[in-house]
């Protein structure tokens, strides 16, 4: 019976044809395992995993696997980026009970869903092997499984939430650098070892942490830390721009490095990942002013456009990191393939410039640009990167998730609103409100808020903590790009719904609202893993809030959800970036600035792009036109609308700029140079 032909989610549609008699995840499921008296297999994994289709082809597109999975268990299949709850609940039994996870992941269970024998990839005839001897296990061992599951449900329960601590104080975000700096590889970038991940939040705080500085000589030590900082960030971000994880043709970042080198990736595209990098590379650029870094966002902001944007305006989740079914075959060269595209002259240079010398696979190279081409090259190279990627077009191209996820898609109207502004991309600025309409009037109800869609059509599935963060984060950045009131009040719903539903009672948050379906765990974490966490996102979202509204209830959710950090701060500073960046924010204030003017008004445009080139930690705008009836005079601006605007008029009918702190604002100014002076000493 082909139960997954309705899904919304890719990944499930990938598995509708399977001799694999599947169930979405529910009651259904739950009610055939009890009527049935079997196990359930659990299935988790998601469209761009490699290794979740080389199990699909070796296990459940063969009918004798198929007939075993069918005859002894009921097969449940999960897309974790549609069910990150389940997801989360089950990796938490798979690393307790192996001390690794992954996915594909693969969880017998209960017919209540206790786990009780959890493991990842397996290949076929280990997987046969394993289905058998659970199979037996369940029906020769039926009191012992019954308790190991029981057992294993009962210690994940009793784990406590990580211990918080006060707001971090300087000092802790001080420590956070050099704990950073003791797993930093001077050499080639990054923190760690093989594999490498693109540490985005980790670069934000570090990116924040030097803005912050003052610079004074009472504080040299201070200084030099945040220089440190800084360089931490240059040089990570100079290579993987430079490497094979980022696509010296088309743009784009894959998901990580498979050498410490960032050579050779693992070649799935995610929308989190390019979303979080594109927003630190005009973060870079802003604090800088480095071309690559301007260079690496504009072409991974075009990069979104051309391949991620669906038909409905939103933003796709991944790309697939096979074609053809061999992982990386869009994006491997071979020298010969470089001298037929461009000729032998061309091609000899390409090869030398790109660096393909077999670093992947079978002869083939991922392109590096290790270093730019000479300024006189830069029509051949402009010619040579165009000829390869027309060449490129015409290869497979890698399958498309086209979900489109609430959370990701908050991180992309913020990277996209911010660097449209700043690098005068009006397009790029358009693309982030369109994607803010999409799931504004397609995923939200109310103040409740659905995780996902597709093809224009809502999915069922419960928005969790990070969706509400993320999107409430990305909606106040589009706020503070183009003045529009609307996405400030979607903002506050979604926060108010925040405090309102997802709280812990103790300063920090569930994951899953107190409505939400029932698991055998609730789930929470607080650590960032490759997107915020949900309490980090939250906190950095609820501060921005607070700032612009001076509400004290905010602020105090934000402070009490950041007294995690403090605890992971010393040891496990590269697990709370996002938390970190939002805690230099508010150690910073944020500062607050409130622009008066009429819309279209050169002199306002100055004024707001002046703020908007600050480096400031998490510095906050509010932008409006005076009031209508006092057109010309120095009346309020934005009163009843956006609290940090009331009381806010032009300044002898020019308009004006507030700089604030805790909504205690000096004197405004109707300059830029004015208001740039003024925030060289907002920190």
């Amino acid at each position: 019976m082909n139960r997954l032909k309705d899904a919304t989610s890719p990944y499930l549609l990938q598995h509708a044809d399977n001799p694999v008699d599947w169930f979405e995840w529910g009651e259904e499921a739950f009610a055939e395992a009890v009527r049935r008296n079997v196990p359930l297999l659990i299935s988790v994994g998601y469209s761009a995993c490699h290794w979740c289709h080389v199990m699909a082809h070796e296990s459940f597109e063969d009918r004798a696997t198929a007939a075993l999975m069918n005859e002894r268990f009921v097969n449940v299949k999960v897309d974790r980026e549609e069910r990150p709850d389940v997801d989360a609940v089950y990796m938490a039994a798979t690393q307790a009970m192996t001390g690794q996870g992954g996915w594909p992941m693969t969880v017998f269970a209960t017919p209540e869903g206790h786990p009780f024998y959890t493991g990842t990839y397996f290949p076929r005839q280990q997987f046969q092997r394993l289905l058998a001897g659970v199979s037996g296990a369940w029906t020769d061992e039926r009191e012992a499984v019954l308790e190991q599951g029981s057992k294993i449900v009962e210690a994940l329960n009793e784990r406590s939430a990580l211990p918080s601590g006060p707001l971090p104080t300087p000092d802790t975000l001080t420590r956070a650098v050099h704990s950073l700096a003791e797993s930093f590889d001077p050499v080639r970038g990054g923190f760690g070892g093989a594999p490498k991940f693109p540490p985005s939040m980790a670069l934000e705080f570090l990116l924040r942490y030097g803005a912050a500085a003052t610079g004074t000589a009472r504080d040299e030590e201070r200084r030099a830390t945040a220089d440190a900082a800084t360089s931490m960030a240059g040089r990570t971000l100079e290579a993987m721009a430079r490497g094979g994880i980022y696509d010296q043709l088309g743009g784009g970042f894959a998901r990580y490095s498979v050498d410490a080198d960032w050579v050779v990736p693992h070649f799935e595209k995610m929308l989190y990942d390019n979303a979080l990098l594109l927003r630190v590379y005009t973060h870079w650029w802003r604090s800088t002013g480095s071309a690559l870094g301007k260079r690496v966002a504009l072409e991974t902001a075009d990069w979104l456009l051309a391949e991620m944007r669906t038909p409905e305006g939103g933003f796709a989740s991944a790309l697939d990191a096979d074609s053809e079914g061999v992982e990386g075959k869009f994006y491997a060269w071979t020298p010969e393939e470089l001298r037929e595209v461009l000729g032998e002259e061309d091609g000899l240079w390409a090869i030398e410039l790109f660096e393909v010398t077999g670093t992947f696979e079978h002869g083939t190279s991922v392109l590096q640009l290790l270093a730019d081409p000479d300024p006189g090259d830069a029509e051949r190279f402009a010619r040579v990167r165009a000829a390869l990627l027309a060449a490129r077009a015409r290869r497979v191209r890698p399958g498309r998730d086209d979900k489109v996820v609430a959370a990701w898609n908050g991180l992309a109207v913020a990277a996209l609103a911010e660097t449209g502004a700043l690098f005068e991309r009006p397009d790029l600025v358009e693309a982030a409100r369109a994607a803010a309409v999409l799931v504004d009037e397609l995923h939200l109800d109310g103040d409740r808020l659905l995780r996902t869609s597709r093809d224009g059509r809502a999915g069922t599935n419960a928005g969790v903590l990070e969706d509400y963060g993320d999107l409430a984060e990305g909606l106040l950045a589009l706020y503070g790009v183009t003045g529009e009131v609307r996405w400030f009040r979607r903002a506050e719903a979604l926060l108010d719904a925040v405090l309102a539903r997802f709280s812990d009672g103790s300063g920090g948050f569930y994951d899953t609202a107190d409505d939400a379906e029932r698991l055998f765990q609730r789930p929470r974490d607080a650590t960032d893993n490759a997107t915020p966490s949900g309490q980090f996102a939250a906190a950095g979202a609820l501060l921005s809030y607070a700032a612009l509204t001076g509400s004290a209830r905010h602020r105090e959710a934000a402070e009490a959800a950041l007294g995690t950090v403090t605890v992971l701060a010393d040891k496990h500073a590269r697990f709370a970036g996002w938390g970190l960046a939002a805690a230099q924010a508010a150690l910073s204030g944020p500062i607050e600035v409130a622009i008066v003017g009429p819309a279209g008004d050169p002199a306002t445009a100055a004024l707001h792009r002046a703020a908007l080139l600050s480096p400031l930690p998490g510095l906050v705008l509010a932008l409006g036109e005076p009031d209508p009836a006092g057109a010309g005079s120095d009346v309020d601006a934005g009163a009843g609308e956006v609290p940090l605007l009331a009381g806010r008029g032009l300044v002898g009918g020019e308009p004006a700029a507030y700089v604030c702190r805790g909504f205690t604002c000096r004197m405004p100014v109707t300059t830029p140079a004015a208001l740039r002076a003024e925030l060289a000493g907002g920190a």
